[in-house]
């Protein structure tokens, strides 16, 4: 990350999120236990700066998301934009501060309304946010979006069902900059796309972060596409952040033991090349009951008995990661991440 992006106070901050969804069952539907799809987690993101929150199916990225959108309301915790606690928010006042925070979606197919030509669905946050001062300022802007996301002018009059995935993503990218945001929530964006789409769109976010200075919180399970595009990663696992680190130090080398295995699932690309790869045993845990101690303990190839009892705090490592991990405890020569090698081999 750049010197002028740590300079900065941060655009979005969470502290300690948490979302419970309750389970309810019985003939009188009372709350018989919950799901704990977050379950205390903090980051920030820095104004132009990318985030990406990865981890596998489930691991509760997308509810962070959802949350910080206000599309519920929290368990617990705090979702600060710019200084103001939006999590309190009463719906008349966040109603200003929506425009600040867009969202891509992942199903370009579904995120479109199919009865709404293109220049309707990119002219409603226009209106709704009283953006333009006329008529001739709404067809400027809707004019500008259609060259800013790279498509021709005059299929602003088409339908939705006209357009391929990766034209109809590119109109959701316009969508959310019609709002002029500081910060998008990129929801597995381009994982419904073609490979060679994905990177199209990838460029085109980068491309528009750059001009533009947006923030982008990058949600995703593709490590090989964060690789390419994150200033920071955060990696969750059953509800928790178990490490954040910038881009190139995290994939050099990983200081928690379920990142290891992730990025030994990641090809590589150069020739000749080859990565260890580390099958993890068993299944996730459910979220309904999460094991004790450290999530991870149940499928960690390097779990002893502490990890089974303690929780372990996301606290910062000796090269300056945060993981959440009692391995960092031990004495280097006993810790297998100690190392500051990159996992290939």
């Amino acid at each position: 990350m750049s010197a002028t992006l740590q300079m900065n106070a941060p655009l979005l901050r969470v502290d300690d999120l948490k979302k419970h969804f309750p389970l309810r069952g019985g003939l009188l539907g009372g709350v018989t236990g919950h799901v704990y799809a977050v379950d205390g987690i903090s980051f920030d993101i820095a104004k132009g700066e990318t985030l990406s929150l990865v981890g596998e199916s489930g691991c509760g990225k997308s509810t962070v998301g959802k949350a910080v959108l206000r599309l519920f309301d929290i368990t617990a915790g705090q979702v600060v934009l710019d200084g103001q606690r939006i999590d309190t928010m009463s719906q008349s006042a966040l109603r200003k501060i929506r425009r600040r925070v867009q969202v891509v979606f992942q199903d370009p197919f579904s995120s479109l309304n199919p009865r709404m030509r293109v220049k309707d669905i990119l002219a409603e946050p226009i209106r709704n946010f009283g953006l333009a001062k006329d008529n001739a300022d709404l067809d400027r802007r809707l004019a500008e979006l259609m060259d800013t996301v790279r498509l021709p002018r005059d299929a602003i009059g088409r339908w939705p069902h006209e357009f391929s995935g990766g034209q109809r993503q590119r109109i959701g990218i316009a969508r959310a900059l019609a709002a002029e945001p500081d910060l998008i929530i990129c929801d597995e964006a381009v994982s419904a796309l073609d490979v060679s789409v994905k990177a199209q769109i990838v460029n085109l976010l980068q491309d528009l972060q750059a001009k533009l200075g947006l923030a982008l919180l990058f949600i995703s399970h593709d490590l090989a596409i964060v690789e390419h595009m994150t200033h920071r990663v955060a990696v969750m696992y059953l509800g928790k952040i178990v490490e954040v680190a910038p881009r190139r130090s995290l994939f050099a080398a990983p200081k928690h033991p379920y990142t290891e295995a992730l990025l030994s699932a990641v090809p590589v690309p150069q020739p000749g090349a080859a990565r260890k790869r580390i099958i993890l045993k068993g299944d996730v845990p459910s979220p309904i009951n999460p094991p004790s101690g450290c999530r991870f303990h149940t499928r960690c190839p390097y779990a002893f008995d502490r990890c089974k009892l303690d929780e372990p705090l996301l606290k910062p490592t000796s090269t300056g990661h945060l993981a959440a991990c009692h391995l960092h405890d031990l004495p280097a020569v006993q810790n297998p991440l100690s190392r500051d090698v990159s996992p290939l081999h």
